[in-house]
């Protein structure tokens, strides 16, 4: 496989019809290799429009869903970053290269210590790595400028919420499948939120995600 033709075609085949037209975050996609995230019985999908399998039953987003919540997010070089599941260390990469400081939180062990290998190998060092359920530790960080959840939740905790300061937003996919919704929630208050639904898909819910309630009367 020709990489460099191979993540050509990704960014114009997949990432820019999907309105991702930031230059700067296209230009990310050459700096950060992805294939140097993707685990190797998958390198011939490192490109491709699918998830990529990871350790614990969890999975890589399709690149095109990465890409667009970087140019969503619009991380600005001051901003402190939590990500929600860590996976392979990939978002957590893009993230850093925008960032001032990201930590990265995840559930599986393994992913913990692929993520660590995969972030030091890339050169990556304002992005820290913790063991824990995310959505309910919030790191030692808070509040962020920015927290972005890589996978899905039934419900959007609202306790979350609270984790962003005024003005900071939050990249999350809430929903059932088959359709779920990507949304960008911005704090604009003490009390105050704003959501912009950007895109449907459909991805793995998070490990350890809370599951709501679906008893009725």
């Amino acid at each position: 496989m020709n990489i460099e033709q191979a993540r050509f075609n990704m960014i114009e085949q997949q990432i820019r019809p999907w309105n991702v037209l930031d230059t700067e975050i296209l230009d990310l996609l050459h700096v950060v290799k992805r294939e140097q995230f993707v685990p190797a019985a998958y390198q011939n999908l490192a490109f491709a429009d699918v998830e990529i399998p990871l350790p614990g039953g969890e999975a890589m987003f399709a690149p095109k869903i990465e890409a667009r919540i970087m140019e969503e997010l619009k991380v600005r070089k001051h901003e402190t970053v939590l990500e929600i599941g860590t996976g392979s260390g990939y978002m957590a990469a893009l993230l850093a290269h925008r960032a001032a400081k990201v930590t990265t939180v995840e559930i599986n062990p393994e992913s913990v210590e692929l993520a660590k290998k995969n972030l030091a190998k890339a050169g990556i060092s304002n992005v820290t790595v913790e063991q824990g359920n995310g959505v309910v530790e919030f790191g030692k960080g808070a509040p962020y400028d920015v927290i972005v959840i890589s996978g899905a939740l039934e419900v959007l905790p609202e306790e979350l919420l609270k984790q962003v300061k005024p003005g900071g937003r939050i990249a999350a996919i809430v929903g059932q499948p088959p359709v779920m919704e990507a949304s960008i929630i911005t704090r604009t208050g003490e009390n105050a939120w704003s959501t912009v639904k950007v895109f449907e898909t459909n991805v793995k819910y998070l490990t350890g995600a809370p599951v709501p309630s679906h008893f009725q009367f």
